[in-house]
């Protein structure tokens, strides 16, 4: 039996993003929470599921859903679950929400992601105390690879953006397309870490390399703070406060590949089963909403989502049709890379915004489809929801 439009998101709430620093990460996740059930119209004596992605900051041993549970005073929980898998979790979470809601085992999810990395600026020094040694003898103790600059997130993206530009001609100008056009989003967003920072192809072509061909403006943000979703029944959903944003496709993807080689995520394993689902075509979505760690991640979902050929990207991009104004609204807040980094979360909520029509400035007029993705690892998971609204 299909999940479609058996369950919808309720309540969303989005706590102050970027260099924020009054709470700490469970803190954060207590606000978010707070403020979804406060947007849905529940309390939290309504919620029997808590379902949490932890971010780089807690320190939980992996019972952060417990531990959230305790500071929140919520009682007889029917569903606790910690989830991670990477940026992929988010619509993860929400996929097992109506998974467990259509089996009975509960009524009402608080998804929610949260993290604070970032500290307070500290005094400067005169340098007396710190650590001694180089980053080249800290590389050398993590291999040879480490040695020469490949390690982390950064250079292994950025290996397989290569590889891509090697294989179909992609170039450093059609990413920066793509971070040009997400700056404009978000200089519409209030909520956006650059909401007052416009962004032009010479500034990107200006800012420092990270690990090459990414500029510091192909890499998404560093944020605080914390997000959280209501999921309930659509029966439920029609009798509280907002208009509820139905459910209406999932599926994930994990291809298990070296992106080495095959240069694809698992989008295309994940659409085939939530568009299944969902009965719907490229030409029923009306905005899009991608994980973007980088320029790069987006450019390839396009792809493997089937907007355009594989190794055709770049050219899609090149003449500003994912940008405001564009034929193809594409994170329509400003995504990771200039609004705010709450893994798979930053573009769950975007969708919901849209579709309840409240965007404001940014608002795609006549917008009641949208894809959501998330991706987690090195393209290594995917998840996929399509959401509607009742308009």
């Amino acid at each position: 039996m299909s999940l479609r439009d058996k369950g919808a998101i309720v309540g969303l709430g989005i706590t102050p993003q970027g260099k924020v620093y009054d709470h700490n990460a469970v803190g954060f996740a207590i606000a978010a929470v707070q403020l979804a059930l406060a947007d849905a119209g529940l309390s939290r004596d309504d919620l029997d599921g808590l379902l949490l992605n932890p971010g780089i900051s807690w320190n939980d041993g992996g019972l952060g859903s417990f531990q959230l549970q305790q500071a929140m005073g919520l009682r007889d929980l029917r569903l606790s679950c910690t989830m991670n898998a990477g940026g992929a979790t988010a619509c993860a979470m929400i996929q097992h929400a109506v998974q467990a809601i259509d089996a009975g085992l509960c009524t009402t999810v608080a998804c929610v992601f949260s993290d604070a990395p970032l500290k307070p600026p500290r005094p400067k020094t005169d340098g007396k105390g710190k650590g001694e040694g180089s980053a080249a003898a800290y590389a050398f103790s993590r291999g040879l690879d480490a040695a020469y600059g490949m390690f982390g997130i950064n250079a292994r993206y950025a290996t397989v953006a290569q590889r891509h530009m090697h294989l179909y001609g992609t170039t450093s100008e059609q990413l920066g397309t793509i971070a040009v056009a997400e700056r404009a989003w978000a200089n519409k967003n209030p909520m956006a870490q650059f909401h007052e920072t416009p962004l032009t192809l010479d500034d990107y072509h200006r800012s420092r390399w990270i690990a090459e061909p990414f500029h510091l403006f192909d890499c998404c943000l560093v944020s605080n703070g914390g997000l959280a979703v209501i999921v309930t029944s659509a029966e439920r959903a029609r009798d509280l406060r907002k208009a509820p944003v139905y459910i209406r496709g999932m599926g994930q993807g994990h291809p298990g590949g070296d992106p080495l080689e095959t240069l694809t995520s698992g989008a295309a394993i994940a659409k085939e089963t939530a568009f299944a689902m969902a009965d719907v075509t490229l030409g029923d979505i009306d905005v899009v909403e991608l994980y973007d760690c980088y320029t790069f991640t987006v450019l390839v979902c396009l792809e493997d989502y089937g907007f355009c050929a594989k190794g055709e990207g770049g050219p899609f991009v090149a003449d500003g049709k994912i940008a405001p104004g564009g034929t193809l609204p594409v994170n329509t807040g400003g995504g990771q890379l200039s609004s705010f980094y709450m893994w798979g979360m930053t573009p769950v909520s975007e969708a919901v915004i849209q579709l309840r029509g409240e965007g404001a400035a940014r608002q795609v007029a006549g917008a009641t489809t949208a894809l959501v993705s998330g991706n987690g690892g090195i393209l290594s998971t995917h998840s996929t929801l399509v959401l509607g609204s009742a308009r």
